[in-house]
């Protein structure tokens, strides 16, 4: 008989718990992720002292902390789906039976499924434009600043990488809520 696996319970710290391996290196490098935010603090406050104490204005801060910035949005999704925190109906998901929610995550994954391999299509053509020109030839999209940096591809690329980490991740929650055994009532979140 299949392993009793139920729906991601609330941990005792908060975490909701880790559904697959690759969900948990997910969470694992968002760890080490979030010292970004950090990092582009550091470089504004850099710019800040530069241009206002010492009225030497860097040209390179702000596209730095705007990639920064963007990138860690971008990593936001594949986080948010490993740790279980996207954004849950739970009025109707918590109202019907384990096997109701069952079927709603194995809809659920489907739908998503779908939504990001039309995804993954827009940012593969996006992520070539940005990294080849019409002829072919491998070059990285620049800002088009004095600095000039790959910034805008090496996005698209993330974009890309993203999304199809959200359709792996995706289609592993839904092997797991296919596999699951709904015979037994599922504990309520918290309990032991």
């Amino acid at each position: 008989m299949a392993d009793e696996v139920d729906i991601p319970a609330v941990a005792d710290g908060g975490e909701a718990e880790i559904r697959s391996p690759l969900d948990r290196a997910v969470a694992g490098i968002s760890k080490a992720l979030a010292w970004a935010i950090f990092l582009a603090f550091a470089v504004t406050v850099f710019e800040v002292i530069s241009r206002y104490v010492f009225d030497s204005p860097t040209f390179w801060a702000h596209e730095t902390t705007t990639f920064l910035i963007a990138a860690i949005f971008l990593v936001g999704g594949p986080i948010a789906l490993a740790r279980d925190k996207h954004i849950r109906v739970r009025m109707i998901y918590d109202a019907v039976s384990p096997k109701g929610r069952r079927i709603l995550d194995i809809i659920n994954s489907l739908i998503a499924m779908v939504f990001f391999a039309g995804l993954a299509y827009a940012g593969w053509i996006m992520s070539w434009k940005a990294t080849h020109t019409p002829t072919g030839e491998f070059r990285l999209e620049g800002t088009g600043t004095s600095w000039n940096p790959p910034t805008p591809a090496l996005l698209k690329m993330l974009v890309l990488v993203c999304v199809v980490l959200m359709f792996v991740q995706t289609l592993l929650h839904l092997i797991e809520a296919i596999r699951r055994d709904v015979s037994t009532p599922a504990k309520p979140a918290g309990e032991k």
